[in-house]
């Protein structure tokens, strides 16, 4: 037995019969013809050879189609993956001064603390930029402030959730009207426990931004008419889709998008 060959998979043999049934279907009479006009009979290396052309086709067949490249996402009501699991792809290590390596293990990235700074940002084409939802789950592993510096699009702007800034306990919108999230509105102490997975969940439509944590509502804001902005600093690098960290060693999993009907 060949070792090179891949087994079959079970559900792939209907489709196989049927394949080879449709083919036998149309190469049949020609193989009657041929056989009585050789005079063969029954001779079996006829035969055989004409059983032989049924297969030695199917083996020329074209491979299947391979998944579409980077780039071409369509983005739809259901959840789309932004993370594989397993490299980058899509991402770039954001190129804040003086940031942690980020690597990806187990299914996590994993963002190491550095100076300040650390994260990565969306390399993979156009983003929505309103009426669509965004989830992953985050976890502090040590560190004294955010863990997750979600930045993401607001119409023609963007904006960031900030979650464990200014100490470790504060999460908000950085900025509304030009107040960053330690001083609008959507400014709220939480205690977050290092080593928790927070499950977050991000919204956006064209009169709000909405936020979850843990199902827990945290952001709930009007921004029709109002300034949605990036707090001024490096943050803008994280555009148009990054997750930052600040002093702080986090990693992140299950990230992704789908867009959302009213």
């Amino acid at each position: 037995m060949n070792d090179n060959h891949a087994p079959i998979q079970l559900n792939s043999i209907p489709n196989i019969l049927c394949f080879h049934a449709a083919r036998l279907a149309l190469i049949f009479p020609a193989m009657i013809r041929l056989h009585i006009r050789s005079g063969a009979g029954s001779q079996p290396p006829v035969l055989a050879a004409l059983l032989l052309a049924l297969v030695l086709p199917a083996a020329a067949d074209p491979p299947a189609p391979a998944p579409a490249p980077p780039g071409t996402n369509r983005w739809s009501t259901n959840w789309t993956a932004l993370f594989d699991g397993k490299s980058l792809t899509n991402w770039v290590v954001t190129d804040f001064a003086g940031h942690g390596p980020v690597t990806v293990e187990a299914g996590q990235i994993k963002i190491a603390m550095g100076d300040d700074l650390g994260g990565i940002n969306w390399t993979n084409g156009p983003l929505p930029k309103t009426d669509y939802e965004i989830s992953l789950d985050a976890v502090k592993k040590a560190g004294s402030d955010f863990f997750c510096g979600l930045t993401f699009p607001v119409a023609d702007s963007s904006c960031s959730l900030i979650v464990g800034g200014w100490g470790g306990g504060v999460v908000g919108l950085s900025s509304l009207d030009g107040q960053d999230a330690s001083e609008n509105e959507t400014t709220r102490s939480m205690y977050l426990e290092t080593g928790h997975w927070y499950h977050i969940v991000l919204r956006v439509t064209p009169k709000k931004i909405q936020a979850w944590l843990d199902k827990e509502k945290i952001v709930d804001v009007a921004i029709d008419g109002r300034k949605v902005s990036l707090r001024a600093g490096p943050i803008s690098m994280s555009e148009p889709l990054g997750v930052a960290t600040y002093s702080t060693t986090a990693e992140l999993k299950n990230f992704q998008l789908r867009l959302i009907e009213h």
